[in-house]
């Protein structure tokens, strides 16, 4: 997978974005990360991005312009990777060429984010991160440009690279041969709709509190019975949301 983050605070993903296992994905091959500045799809000596909002109103908003010569550009720039003279285009690259990039903005007003649109996502090959910054982005850009906008919850950050890194360790780590145990994904809160059961580890007793006797027999079929009891018992307690849903 491929996935290009667009943002004026390049800085706010690249050190998240270097570590534990989104660093591992990239050595292995498995994600091609890149961080771009949005100023850098400026004309203007000033590297100016925003302007204020047509009608009046507090603040400043992203200007299109910038948006949409960046997006068209990383396009492109997939476009003429997968047809790299002098071989023959792999068949990813060719289902990159041959597929749209989707394109994403990090947006309050956008589909709230959970595992199950972070599973979707996973299977997309070349994602397009817009950040949004300021009041907001021209809504052309929303009308013309974005495929679909994402919330990571309801309150309000102070740009969207914060949500963008997210967004995409929570799509990254579902890419098959990101974590050393596939069965860790599977086994994760919000896979099948509930919360991820108690956890427990040496020692099998520290200050008198001890481990769940099952948890210490060895049969693995009463274990995972257990498990899912108490799966369902902490959602129901922690977040009766989720079973609702």
């Amino acid at each position: 997978m491929r996935i290009d983050i667009i943002t004026l605070f390049p800085e706010i993903c690249r050190a998240p974005l270097n570590e534990s296992m989104m660093k591992r994905a990239q050595e292995n091959g498995a994600l091609e990360l890149r961080i771009h500045n949005l100023r850098d799809w400026t004309n203007d000596k000033h590297h100016v991005v925003d302007d204020a909002p047509f009608g009046g109103g507090q603040g400043m908003v992203m200007k299109p312009e910038p948006i949409f010569a960046a997006v068209e550009d990383l396009r492109s720039e997939t476009r003429k990777t997968s047809n790299t003279q002098h071989r023959t285009p792999n068949a990813e690259e060719s289902r990159i060429e041959n597929r749209k990039s989707k394109v994403i903005l990090m947006s309050p007003t956008g589909r709230r984010l959970d595992q199950s649109l972070a599973t979707e996502l996973s299977q997309e090959l070349h994602l397009i991160i817009v950040c949004g910054h300021y009041e907001g982005v021209d809504h052309r850009v929303v009308e013309n440009l974005i495929d679909e906008e994402i919330s990571i919850g309801d309150y309000v950050l102070t740009n969207g690279a914060i949500a963008a890194v997210v967004l995409v360790d929570a799509i990254v780590r579902l890419i098959q041969g990101v974590l050393g145990d596939e069965q860790s994904a599977h086994d994760d809160s919000f896979r099948e709709g509930l919360l991820e059961a108690p956890q427990y580890t040496r020692p099998a007793e520290f200050r008198g509190w001890k481990v769940p006797e099952i948890l210490l027999s060895g049969n693995h079929g009463e274990i995972a019975k257990w498990r899912k009891e108490q799966a369902r018992k902490r959602t129901r307690e922690n977040r009766p949301d989720l079973l609702r849903e």
